[in-house]
């Protein structure tokens, strides 16, 4: 007899926000964000749902929210405090179970399969820990169920804020059907438009294609598609994780433009920050990659990585006048180093800037 799983994904409603709205209730009806102040050039963070009536989103330049929203309050983030309340959030969820993958400070998946709370129900259980959750620390939450993981976290958005939707095992592939390419997990912007461009725009539209024609067309992209069109997601809960990379960056006050500017940078400023953190967590500095992540003032992003099993001061420097062939006489307003650390036990290694 094949065990169903009992998947639950739990999403804080936009939770720096709401952390400052509870402990400032004056902002409550106002649009309000947690991030960088506009003479610094900062990003969002988050914000609240007033704000994103106005088009605000996070990670958005607080200087565009402005403009979007002029009487949108920024207020800078306490960082201390949202992880001491993550912390009070994951021993919520322990009561229910012990199998508990935190995705970031304020979301995690958790497997309930074999929990006997609420009468073994994963939609009971979900809607306990959410009352917990406003009991305890007067905060929601949203919730998704469903018996494999991608739908609990595309489920755990329909009914935001403060909601939960269950996706039962016998309606997945309905379900799936109809779900639009765009709400899955991992596909943006760029993916989404070449999907469409090609007639797909449903998991329905990708379960009836051509699989070979679709895995030519998108690569990795298409295959993880095709499994999820047809409810196959066998990822397991990730109880404990292994870190992949270290990295550092900064967003300048002012752009920067030349060679030298960059360089002094990485090496005065972001190169020592990014050694005494791989110290920390690699001792031994063991890593299999070292790469540049560069933001030009129109936004454009671009990265370079190359195999390197040494932390090299020099190594960035080749990699600086590579990435700089992609400037295009453009201004610089993000200069990031990152390190893929050498795996304890990976079958694949992915980019770390993914």
């Amino acid at each position: 007899m094949i065990n169903i799983r009992k998947i639950i994904h739990v999403d804080m409603d936009c939770f720096y926000a709401a952390v400052e709205m509870r402990d400032n209730p004056e902002y409550r009806d106002k649009p309000i964000a947690v991030g960088g102040s506009e003479k610094q050039r900062g990003v969002l963070s988050t914000c609240n749902y007033a704000a994103r009536e106005f088009g605000i989103r996070s990670a958005m330049p607080t200087a565009q929210a402005k403009k979007l929203c002029p009487e949108l309050i920024v207020v800078p983030g306490r960082m201390a405090l949202y992880k001491e309340i993550s912390k009070q959030i994951r021993s919520i969820f322990s009561k229910y179970t012990s199998v508990i993958e935190p995705l970031s400070l304020d979301e995690a998946f958790l497997d309930v399969t074999d929990s006997s709370h609420c009468n073994g129900s994963a939609t009971l259980i979900a809607s306990a820990i959410r009352q917990d959750i406003w009991n305890e620390l007067n905060l929601t939450a949203s919730a998704g169920i469903a018996p494999i993981k991608f739908l609990a976290k595309v489920a755990s958005d329909i009914n935001k804020p403060n909601g939960q939707f269950v996706i039962p095992p016998d309606s997945v592939q309905v379900f799936i059907d109809d779900l639009p390419l765009n709400k899955i997990p991992g596909v943006g912007k760029v993916g989404i438009k070449k999907l469409n461009e090609k007639g797909y725009f449903t998991c329905k539209d990708i379960r009836s294609g051509d699989y070979r024609e679709i895995l030519s067309q998108f690569g990795r992209m298409g295959a993880s598609l095709w499994k999820k069109s047809h409810g196959i997601d066998n990822r397991e809960i990730v109880v404990e994780r292994e870190r992949k990379s270290v990295g550092v960056e900064r967003t300048f006050s002012e752009n920067i433009m030349s060679f030298e500017q960059c360089w002094q940078v990485i090496e005065t400023r972001l190169y020592p920050e990014l050694e005494s953190r791989l110290k920390k967590v690699s001792p031994n500095k063991e890593i299999v990659k070292q790469g540049i992540k560069m933001k030009f003032a129109d936004f454009t992003l671009t990265t370079i990585e190359h195999v390197h099993h040494i932390l090299e001061l020099d190594y960035f420097r080749k990699l600086l006048i590579e990435i700089m062939r992609r400037q295009n006489g453009r201004e610089i307003r993000l200069l990031g180093l990152s390190v893929m650390l050498k795996p304890e036990e990976q079958n694949r290694q992915l980019s770390f800037f993914e």
